[in-house]
């Protein structure tokens, strides 16, 4: 299967990131490996195989992201995957030390590469968007009943706070750019066994369930949704 559609993904050498680049990858389009490290990037590529390519993207650094852009003509699916949890506590035990450090990444960095990748996402007949949030910054999911965690705890707060955060962009993005054809949508993917904690999470799923979610997202036809919260199995999330 072969078409001509690139795809970016962002922290895309390891986990959840790295099977979306792979699932993207079968369906046939070129994919660029977004990774920190040079090195980790064009392992994943060769790993993946196919028409991945390794592109070096610290989402963080403002000269990483221009280079990555400038190097980008054309792009029809960006995947905003990277992201990170430093801090597991409540409100009251997060320094806003550890709240700028989280936002930094899981926040800030999106708007940044999202908006220097524009230009070539503007280039292309059915540009998509897909940002990677978390079931755990539903607001609603965080005080009822839900299919995919406890209600009632305060954990991970700087974590949560920052994909509702990114929730709130994925909403104005959409409205921005619903009338020149863009899907902007976020993901919730589920606990699944990754290292974004650092440790092993109990019960945790197959990362490569969660990607498949972000792909249909990815592909979505031009009667899709925009601007709107998705479960990794196509359901809709309550923000």
């Amino acid at each position: 299967m072969k078409n001509d559609r690139t795809a970016l993904v962002t922290g895309a050498n390891k986990g959840i990131g790295l099977h979306i680049a792979r699932l993207l990858a079968a369906e046939g389009l070129t994919v660029l490996v977004g990774s920190r490290d040079p090195g980790r990037g064009e392992r994943a590529a060769a790993e993946i195989g196919g028409r991945a390519r390794p592109l070096t993207l610290d989402v963080t650094d403002p000269r990483s992201v221009a280079r990555a852009a400038e190097s980008v003509g054309h792009l029809d699916v960006l995947v905003n995957n990277a992201g990170i949890s430093p801090a597991l506590g409540p409100p009251t035990e997060t320094s806003v030390e550890e709240l700028r450090l989280t936002y930094e990444t899981n926040v800030f960095a999106v708007l940044a590469v999202t908006n220097a990748f524009l230009p070539a996402l503007r280039r292309s007949p059915r540009p998509r968007i897909v940002n990677v949030s978390s079931g755990t910054a539903s607001l609603h999911w965080s005080t009822h009943p839900n299919p995919q965690f406890p209600p009632g705890s305060a954990r991970s707060a700087a974590y949560r706070s920052s994909k509702a955060a990114l929730n709130a962009l994925t909403v104005f993005y959409g409205l921005t750019l619903a009338d020149e054809g863009f899907k902007v949508n976020a993901l919730a993917p589920g606990r699944r066994a990754t290292d974004l904690i650092g440790t092993p999470m109990p019960d945790a799923g197959d990362p490569a369930e969660a990607a498949e979610g972000a792909v249909r997202l990815a592909l979505l036809p031009d009667d899709g949704p925009t601007g709107a919260f998705f479960s990794w199995d196509g359901s809709a999330v309550p923000w």
